[in-house]
């Protein structure tokens, strides 16, 4: 019963994902790639629903139809591109939400031919002791103007964008990017959030009502679901409703590390002016009791700093406040002889020693209490918490559009983001061939985009600063991912 629940959430997940993400570049439809997408999972829950769950799956059988189906993946989002990739390999990619926004128009959003005299007013607009421009090359989406950068790129930008304002108006936007040789150049891209586009008032970003509605019902999913791990059942809660407050520490921990995690993008996200819907809590009545929260944003990121800036404050808020629950709920936990089953997932004899920052954490608590061949029983409030370290280590994988994307996009550029991000689904494959409560986390990750929401200005560097703070969140990661190293065990006597 157990796999079907785990296969309809990870079924649900998927489709959510593939919605907000692929469906704005390919006309290929949504429910053929997820059905591409989930073929493995169904495979590997067929074996265990038809052999022994205590047979281990072949290694062919977890390799091949993933192998098989990515291809495939890959060929349906390509025959069914929206955009018209130039042979030249230079890469002057729309943002996904800005694509979305041109299919929204009545009519859509394509770069109006200019004139001779405009053509040479936007020559004008570049300077040449700042940009060089060389060449202009229209595109249905765009025109391109390529040329030599000769100051730093943020003063380039803020010239040529104000240059470029004052001549058109709102008329375009203004992008800055790297071509795939690393040469910076300017695209000017159709606004459609010009005076003159709009045919209609803008609908609200922000629905209070609807986002209240949706934390009131994630409340309720996650208590349910709170009261069934502390071993109560459904018959014994709704016999006596009061019992559902045993449910509380787990769902207001949730609640908490998720609402802080969303509060941090969102107003991160406000403070550089990106207009963003409020946090939305997605409520299922089973596995966690929610699928989590998430923003949208509607509008382009302003710079690498903002998309960083805006990365990385979801992870680091929601850890912050993750620490004192974990550690909290531990210190209400109990230590109990570790068995053979323990490990991740059992919760009755959980061993932590699989993830280095929850082993040091239970160490921290129990002291001595805590060594060899010893486990924890953990509260509620404890698995909250541990679901806080999962959250937090999930987004910082640096694939796509998760928040780890965001992050060494804005460290290294966008052409690095997607080579580290080629990487790290390799790596956590390798791991989920190991450690199989890896093996979710390798599928999401697969079959994810590897490009996410660039800026305008996608040229300019981080500072110092940001680089330490984004070198951290990668140490993060590993260290709630990897497992307690075995010298640093015997030292401590775990």
């Amino acid at each position: 019963m157990w796999l079907l629940l785990l296969l309809l959430t990870l079924s649900i997940i998927t489709y959510i994902l593939i919605k907000r993400t692929v469906t704005s570049v390919t006309h290929t439809p949504a429910w053929l790639l997820w059905l591409v997408v989930m073929t493995p999972p169904i495979a590997w829950t067929v074996w265990y629903m038809v052999m022994d769950e205590e047979k281990s799956i072949p290694l062919v059988w977890i390799i091949l139809p993933l192998f098989i189906c990515f291809i495939t993946y890959g060929w349906l989002i390509s025959i069914g591109r929206i955009l018209t990739k130039n042979q030249d390999s230079q890469n002057y990619s729309l943002f996904p939400n800005l694509e979305k926004k041109i299919k929204t128009l009545e009519n859509p959003v394509f770069i109006r031919p200019i004139t001779a005299t405009e053509e040479q007013s936007l020559r004008n607009c570049f300077p040449w002791g700042v940009y060089y421009l060389q060449n202009l090359d229209y595109r249905p989406q765009a025109i391109l103007c390529r040329g030599k950068l000769r100051i730093a790129p943020e003063k380039a930008y803020q010239s040529i964008k104000t240059n470029i304002e004052r001549v058109f108006g709102d008329r375009f936007l203004i992008l800055f990017q790297e071509s795939l040789q690393g040469q910076p150049f300017f695209a000017l891209v159709a606004n459609p959030w010009a005076k003159s586009q709009q045919k209609e008032p803008e609908q609200p970003t922000t629905r209070p009502l609807f986002a209240l509605g949706l934390l009131l019902l994630t409340l309720l999913t996650t208590t349910i679901i709170g009261t069934e791990i502390a071993g109560i059942s459904v018959e014994q809660w709704q016999e006596n409703l009061r019992l559902l407050l045993n449910g509380l520490p787990y769902s207001l921990g949730v609640i908490i590390i998720l609402g802080i995690h969303e509060l941090s993008h969102y107003l991160t996200a406000i403070r550089y002016k990106v207009i963003t819907t409020l946090p939305y809590f997605i409520p299922i009545p089973f596995f966690l009791g929610t699928f989590g929260a998430f923003i949208q944003i509607k509008s382009p990121i302003p710079h690498r700093q903002a998309l960083f800036d805006v990365g990385i404050a979801g992870p680091l808020g929601g850890f912050m406040v993750t620490v004192p629950i974990l550690l909290w709920g531990l210190s209400l936990s109990k230590v109990v002889p570790l068995v053979e089953e323990s490990n991740l997932l059992s919760l009755q004899a959980f061993d932590p020693r699989g993830s280095f920052l929850f082993a040091i954490f239970a160490k921290l608590v129990f002291g001595s209490s805590f060594i060899a061949e010893k486990a924890i029983h953990l509260h509620p409030l404890a698995i909250a918490g541990y679901v806080g370290l999962i959250i937090t280590a999930l987004n910082l994988m640096p694939v796509g559009q998760l928040d780890g994307g965001h992050i060494v996009h804005g460290m290294f550029g966008q052409r690095a983001a997607i080579i580290i991000g080629q990487f790290t689904r390799l790596f956590v494959l390798a791991l989920g061939i190991i450690r199989q409560e890896f093996l979710l986390w390798a599928i999401l990750l697969f079959f994810m985009p590897t490009s996410e929401q660039t800026a305008l200005n996608d040229v300019t560097e981080l500072d110092d600063r940001r680089d330490i703070l984004g070198l951290f969140s990668l140490a993060l990661l590993i260290m709630i991912l990897l497992p307690l190293p075995g010298t640093l065990a015997q030292w401590l006597n775990l």
